[in-house]
């Protein structure tokens, strides 16, 4: 029996109320160097898009890397459902998860580069993956008296890590986002996740001297962060943490530890050759971009929905890092004097 005509008007209205109303912009809270702000966003098949940048406006998925499935399952659907809102954009992009580095979708891409471990087995890591440098340091982390164990989010171990965050507020050559950051707004932010999360301290006797943040993701387990104390540098906490973290890995069945890029402005980083030294691989994911107004379609052309930084030529950034590592060292400096 067919419905009557006003009742078809009725459930349209009703399911085109319902898309205008999941359409609407609304701000989304989102961390800027460590720093909690508000930036437009908008609901779309399960993802918050938020909007970020200056003059090119940049619409990406909130969180992209730590959700679980396809960040974009239908992009045609999704772009399409973006052009309704209101959210002023130029540009969307988002990014393949592993393992799916093979691009899926007939859309512009780029080529982003994440830093990876393959899990096979812990002695395949311990034996051919590493530097016989690495060996050697988490060996000293052992007899140096230290011992990395799956910590309990609690508050003891988040006061810890506000202890490791407050031990400089300088960390690779700049400001440090969570230097002096207090308990509540530490604990907050670890506690995204939660289901997913696994944190491992490094201990030396009963203090917390380092610890990772691994979320895991479609069997992939992220590394949200790795912090050591400086001061206990020759002790080599780090490497002892990304050594357990492998091993944790092999045991819960996770096919990947990914932590985050492998090369960002300078491709000789301490941070890049840490991650080398330690058995993670450069792997190409594609990042796709879709321009959504003129502006975003002239920006893409020219290669700015890039970023100034990678516009210059590297030698020019590896100079300006330089710089700009010396300026906070000497400002860190007159104020310790």
């Amino acid at each position: 029996m067919n419905a009557p005509p006003d009742t078809v008007k009725s459930n349209s209205a009703i399911a085109i109320s319902a898309v205008e109303s999941n359409l609407k912009v609304t701000q989304a809270e989102i961390r800027v160097k460590g720093q909690t702000t508000y930036v437009p966003s908008v609901h779309i098949d399960g993802r918050t898009v938020i909007v970020g940048g200056g003059w090119l406006k940049m619409a990406t998925v909130q969180d992209e890397d730590l959700l679980e499935g396809d960040t974009v399952s239908d992009p045609t659907s999704f772009i399409a459902k973006l052009r309704q809102s209101e959210l002023q954009a130029d540009v969307f992009t988002f990014f393949q998860k592993l393992p799916h580095s093979e691009p899926k979708y007939k859309l512009p891409i780029e080529w982003d580069n994440a830093a990876v471990i393959p899990i096979t087995t812990y002695s395949e890591w311990l034996e051919k993956r590493i530097e016989s440098s690495v060996r050697r340091a988490v060996k000293k982390a052992v007899k140096s008296g230290v011992t990395v164990r799956i910590a309990e989010f609690n508050d003891d171990l988040v006061r810890g890590i506000v202890n490791i965050n407050n031990e400089t507020p300088i960390r690779q050559g700049k400001p440090f986002w969570h230097f002096q950051k207090g308990f509540d707004a530490v604990k907050l932010e670890n506690a995204t996740y939660a289901e997913r999360n696994v944190f491992l301290g490094a201990y030396l006797q009963d203090e917390l001297i380092g610890y990772i943040r691994m979320t895991h993701v479609d069997g992939v387990a992220n590394i949200v962060q790795l912090l050591s104390m400086m001061k206990h540098f020759d002790k080599r906490p780090a490497n002892a943490l990304v050594a357990k973290a492998v091993e944790v890995c092999e045991q819960q069945g996770m096919t990947h530890l990914q932590y985050c890029n492998y090369v960002y402005n300078d491709p000789k980083s301490s941070l890049t050759e840490f991650k080398r030294r330690n058995g993670f691989e450069k792997v190409l994911l594609p990042r796709y971009y879709l321009p959504l107004t003129v502006k975003g379609k002239m920006a893409m052309s020219v290669g700015l929905h890039r970023g100034l930084a990678k516009c210059l030529p590297t030698p020019l950034v590896a100079s300006l890092l330089k710089l700009r590592n010396q300026w906070y060292a000497r400002k860190v400096k007159g104020a310790e004097e």
